[in-house]
């Protein structure tokens, strides 16, 4: 891998295990993993889906949240990032298993950087 890859894109949803079961339902992705707060995560074998379970309690509103890229070195990603004004991107909770950590572009918006990858495992790239 030589450059970023887009990996997984995030909705926010009210019923994940609906959602999930839709798409495993109508494009065949599979579901590889269930949060405990009910998030699940479903994958092409190639971009996974996201499917956040929403907080009444929070201010995050459904759709589309944020999206997250493969990076062969974070600290390098991250330096480019700084040299063209945004922040440095910031180490993600150590409960996030498919990001480390969290960026954010020059109009806001969110998006997830990882050495490691966003594929489940036992999925073959």
């Amino acid at each position: 891998m030589n450059r970023p890859r887009l990996r997984h894109v995030a909705l926010v949803v009210q019923d994940p295990a609906a959602a999930a079961a839709f798409y495993r339902a109508t494009l065949q992705m599979k579901e590889f993993h269930q949060d405990p707060d009910g998030s699940r995560f479903v994958t092409d074998g190639y971009i996974n889906l996201a499917l956040i379970q929403q907080r009444l309690d929070g201010d995050v509103p459904t759709g589309f949240n944020h999206f997250g890229f493969e990076v062969p070195d974070v600290a390098c990603v991250a330096d480019r990032m700084t040299e063209r004004g945004v922040p440095r991107p910031v180490l993600r909770a150590g409960d996030r298993p498919f990001a480390e950590y969290r960026a954010i572009d020059p109009e806001g918006n969110w998006f997830d950087l990882s050495a490691h990858g966003f594929l489940p495992p036992g999925v073959a790239e």
